[in-house]
C-alpha cells in the first residue's frame, strides 16, 4: 500500500509528512521490520508495542502509526499518524485491502470444526481458483487482518477463518472482511462459560452474516441457527443424515451426497460431515463434482488435528489441537468405531463456565454407555477436571493421573507397544508433552 492509501484508508492525523507516496508493507512486529516498512504497533494486556517505534524506525521503516507522539518522534525523513487506537487501524487498512484486490471472501465459524471446515473448503476451491487462507487457527482480529496481507495479490478466493470468546466479535471481523459467503460449522457448547448458553452462542455465532455483501449462506442444519440468522440471502443447511457412507476405515472415507461420491483420506463422520461445506461451497462458486472430488481427497488435517506420530515405541494419533464437548464425543466416536483395543487419553476442556464439572461427568457417561464401547478400551485422563470423566467409566478399564510424569510412566509399564493411543484436550493442557517424554523416556 501506499503511504497516501494508509491516510486514505485509516483517517489518520499527519504527524510528519511524508517524504515522497512511497509503497510500503505493514509490519507489526519489529523482531521482522525491514527497510521500507511501515509500523503499526499493537496493544495487548502483556505487551506496549509503541514502545518499539523508535527501534522499527532504527531499522529502516518508512514511518509508524502511534496514539501519542512525543516531539522526538517527528522528523528525520520518516512519516508518523496519529491513530485513535491501532487495533481498529489495522482493521481499517486490511477491510481497505480486501477491497482493493476484490477477493471472493469465504468466511467460516463454528464451535468446533471450523478450522477443519476452512482447510476443506480451501482444498477443493483451490482445484479452479487461486486460493489463500487462514493459516493454523489465526481467528482473531490480529489474524484476520494478517491473513488479509499476507494473501498474494493474484489471489481470487480467501477463506477466512473466524472466532469469538464473546458477542460482538465476529461482528468485527464479518466487517472488515465483508464475505461473499459464509459457514457456520455448527453450534455447541464452547466459550458457554463466557456466553451463558448455546441460545447466546448461535446469536454470536450468526454475527458472522452482519456485513456479508453476497448471498449465500451455508450451515449444519440445526433449529437453533435456523430461528437465529437473520439473512435473506440463499440459505444451505446440510446434515450427515443426507449421506450414504459407502466405506470407512481408520484412514478413509467414502460416502455418497446428493448422487455424487466423494472420498476422503481421513477416517470419522465428523470429518465427513465438516465436507459438506466445503461440497456446497465448491458448488456454489461453479466447481464441476470432478474438481470437488479432487479437492476433498487432497485435504490432509494440519499439524495436531489426527495427527500420527511415532514416540517411545507407539504409534499415537494427537489431536490435541483443541477440545469442547461436542468435539470430544466425536473423537470417541470414531475410536470406538474403527479401532480396536484404544488407549485414549483425555485432558481437560476449558472455558465450560460454572457447569463444567457436570460436562465433564457427562462426557465420562457418554464413553461409558457408547454402543462401541468393548472391555479392552482403556480410558485414561490428567488434568484436574478430567478426572469427573474418568470416574464415570465403569465398563472399561481407566484411571486418572494428575501429573504427567505418572501418566507416561504408566503408559510404558502397563500399556502393549502394539496399543494406538489417542490423545485430546485443550491447547492449554499441551499435550505434545506426553508425546516428549514418551520419546524421551524411550
Amino acid at each position: 500500500m501506499k503511504i497516501s492509501e494508509l491516510i486514505k484508508a485509516s483517517g489518520a492525523k499527519i504527524l510528519s509528512e511524508p517524504d515522497g507516496d512511497l509503497e510500503v508493507k505493514i509490519s507489526t512486529d519489529t523482531r521482522t521490520i525491514g527497510s521500507g516498512d511501515f509500523y503499526l504497533p499493537l496493544k495487548g494486556a502483556n505487551f506496549d508495542g509503541e514502545k518499539f517505534i523508535q527501534e522499527a524506525l532504527d531499522k529502516g521503516a518508512a514511518g509508524a502509526f502511534c496514539t501519542e507522539a512525543p516531539d522526538e518522534r517527528k522528523g528525520n525523513g520518516k512519516t508518523l499518524l496519529l491513530a485513535d487506537n491501532t487495533l481498529e487501524t489495522y482493521l481499517k487498512l486490511a477491510n481497505y485491502r480486501r477491497n482493493k484486490l476484490n477477493f471472493t471472501v469465504v468466511a467460516v465459524t463454528g464451535s468446533s470444526g471450523k478450522t477443519t471446515t476452512k482447510e476443506l473448503v480451501a482444498s477443493v476451491l483451490a482445484e479452479k481458483f487461486k486460493t489463500f487462507k487462514t493459516p493454523l487457527n489465526h481467528n482473531n482480529e490480529i489474524g484476520l487482518c494478517r491473513t488479509i496481507f499476507e494473501a498474494p495479490d493474484d489471489t481470487e478466493v480467501l477463506v477466512l477463518e473466524m472466532g469469538m470468546r464473546g458477542l460482538g466479535e465476529i461482528e468485527i471481523l464479518s466487517k472488515c472482511a465483508e464475505p461473499d459467503i459464509t459457514i457456520i460449522s455448527n453450534v455447541g457448547t464452547a466459550h458457554i462459560g463466557r456466553l451463558g448458553s448455546r441460545k447466546n452462542i448461535a446469536k454470536a455465532k450468526c454475527e458472522i452474516v452482519k456485513h456479508q455483501r453476497g448471498n449465500i449462506f451455508i450451515a449444519h442444519d440445526d433449529e437453533l441457527i435456523r430461528k437465529t440468522v437473520d439473512f435473506d440471502g440463499e440459505k444451505i443447511f446440510y446434515s450427515l443424515k443426507e449421506v450414504k457412507i459407502l466405506e470407512k476405515s481408520e484412514h478413509y472415507s467414502k460416502f455418497e451426497y446428493e448422487n455424487n461420491i466423494y472420498e476422503l483420506n481421513v477416517g470419522g463422520d465428523y470429518n465427513i460431515e465438516n465436507a459438506l461445506a466445503a461440497i456446497n461451497t465448491g458448488m456454489k462458486l461453479g466447481l464441476s463434482v470432478r474438481e470437488i472430488q479432487a479437492g476433498l481427497k487432497k485435504y490432509a488435517p494440519i499439524e495436531k488435528r489426527w495427527e500420527a506420530v511415532k514416540s517411545g515405541g507407539f504409534e499415537i494419533i494427537n489431536d490435541s489441537y483443541n477440545a469442547n464437548p461436542e468435539s470430544m464425543r466425536a473423537f470417541v466416536d470414531t475410536i470406538l468405531e474403527l479401532y480396536t483395543k484404544p488407549v485414549i487419553v483425555l485432558g481437560d476442556m476449558g472455558e465450560l463456565g460454572d457447569e463444567e464439572i457436570r460436562y465433564h461427568r457427562e462426557l465420562g457417561g457418554y464413553i461409558n454407555n457408547h454402543k462401541n464401547l468393548k472391555p479392552d478400551t482403556i480410558v485414561l485422563s490428567l488434568g484436574s477436571l478430567s478426572k469427573y470423566i474418568t470416574e464415570e467409566i465403569k465398563n472399561c478399564r481407566s484411571k486418572h493421573f494428575d501429573r504427567i510424569e505418572e501418566l507416561v510412566g504408566f503408559i510404558q509399564k502397563e500399556i502393549p507397544q502394539d496399543s494406538k493411543i489417542f490423545l485430546k484436550a485443550s491447547r492449554s493442557m499441551k499435550f505434545e508433552r506426553i508425546i516428549e517424554s514418551l520419546d524421551y523416556i524411550s
